[in-house]
């Protein structure tokens, strides 16, 4: 009765929110599916799937490119899918709005821009010591052409960054600031507001990678400026191989394409092309059309639902996994900040966890275990990698006692 209680409290029908995800009603070896690894991608309710078959079954066509009647049906509801993100995160624009592949893409294409026009030998960039591959990667190489240096917030033992260090990094030789709104590995939702705050003062660009805050926390582009933010779609319940790069007007601007196709130009001739305007400049070729369309409904969906409604559910399902994981013998987590969000890193005693989550996985529990794409976190910590769960508004408080009940049978099993 108390879990029951706890549902009506969050003001969420999960139990009916469930009813909505297809994949999410059948069973992994006889067993109910607990779907735990959230933070790598999120399942998709049937009505992203139905939008995603719609353009493919009544309106398939190119976009921008032809005044037939399916090609204008299908730019409409593409640019509506602009719109939908626009007013999700509040843009002031629609055209602030990029259409990307993912995160990964999104961050690519400010890396290898900024690094043809504004970064040069004597610069420095800063990232932070929890950030994802893909936001650490592309800055290496940035730095790599331009001769530019890379500097790393540190962090405590508690998975927060330590904010004076980060303040005395910053000097004119800063170029661009880049770090994650909530870490993939441990949950750690870092002070992005200080921030933006602070590099703003010193005129210095901000970049978040809100891959991991998109679909668990209210974000106002307007109230927080970032200059830049990239997210996935398939990180928030739509579909894989879609995202967004948000950026300021001034800045997208400023920057130079990143790739050279149609859709991108506006004329061409052998001796000089006219890029497009905002935001076509930086969407060469056939774009993910019926993806892009399928992620504006998931967002629909989520503003249908209230992302204060599954923030409040979210949290409480957060505060009581901590709890009654805490209880196991042996237990250790690997980031325990004292704002988080979403992912929770665990190691017990010394089973590897790759060995724990296959065991998990026999009791039909799906977690992430490894490295999650930040080694070099993994490196500060001195571990190979960890078993993550990673918590959606679909999730219950009965998965919840699940994931506590294998691990404790697994930890029984290989001790």
């Amino acid at each position: 009765m108390e879990h029951i209680a706890n549902i009506v409290t969050a003001g969420l029908d999960v139990m009916q929110i469930r009813k909505d995800f297809p994949i999410l009603q059948q069973k992994v070896h006889g067993k109910p599916l607990v779907y735990l690894d959230n933070g790598a991608t999120t399942q998709k309710p049937q009505v992203v799937i139905d939008a995603e078959a719609r353009y493919y079954e009544v309106y398939n066509s190119n976009v921008h490119r032809g005044v037939h009647h399916l090609s204008q049906v299908a730019t409409d509801a593409y640019e509506k899918a602009r719109h939908i993100v626009a007013g999700y995160i509040n843009a002031a624009h629609s055209h602030e709005i990029i259409f990307t592949k993912g995160t990964t893409d999104g961050i690519n294409l400010v890396a290898n821009t900024m690094s043809r026009r504004f970064l040069k030998a004597g610069d420095s960039v800063i990232i932070s010591s929890m950030e994802h591959h893909s936001n650490i990667v592309p800055w290496q190489m940035a730095c790599e052409e331009s001769g530019a240096t890379l500097k790393v917030i540190p962090i405590n033992e508690r998975g927060e960054l330590l904010m004076d260090a980060f303040e005395a990094m910053l000097d004119d030789s800063v170029k661009i600031v880049a770090v994650t709104y909530v870490s993939n590995t441990m949950g750690t939702i870092n002070p992005v507001q200080d921030i933006i705050t602070l590099a703003h003062a010193r005129n210095i660009p901000v970049l978040l990678d809100a891959a991991q805050a998109i679909q668990h926390i209210s974000i106002d582009v307007q109230a927080l400026q970032p200059d830049f933010l990239a997210f996935s779609g398939h990180k928030i319940y739509g579909p894989t191989g879609t995202g967004v790069l948000y950026g300021t007007t001034e800045w997208l601007q400023k920057l130079p394409p990143y790739q050279g196709g149609g859709d991108m130009i506006k004329t061409v001739t052998f001796a000089k092309t006219i890029y497009n305007e905002l935001p076509y400049k930086f969407e060469a070729g056939t774009p993910n059309i019926a993806g892009s369309i399928a992620m504006g409904t998931a967002i629909e969906y989520l503003q249908k639902t209230g992302i204060d409604k599954i923030q409040h559910w979210e949290e409480q399902l957060l505060t009581y996994a901590m709890q009654e994981l805490r209880q196991i013998d042996g237990i250790r987590f690997i980031g325990d900040a004292a704002n988080r969000s979403g992912a929770i890193s665990f190691l017990v005693h010394n089973i590897h966890p790759f060995d724990m989550g296959e065991l998990l996985d026999q009791q039909g529990i799906a977690v992430r275990t490894g490295h999650h794409c930040t080694e070099p976190l993994m490196d500060l910590f001195k571990i190979p990698g960890t078993v993550r769960a990673s918590l959606s508004f679909y999730n219950t408080m009965e998965e919840i006692d699940k994931l506590v009940a294998g691990v404790k049978r697994a930890a029984s099993m290989l001790l």
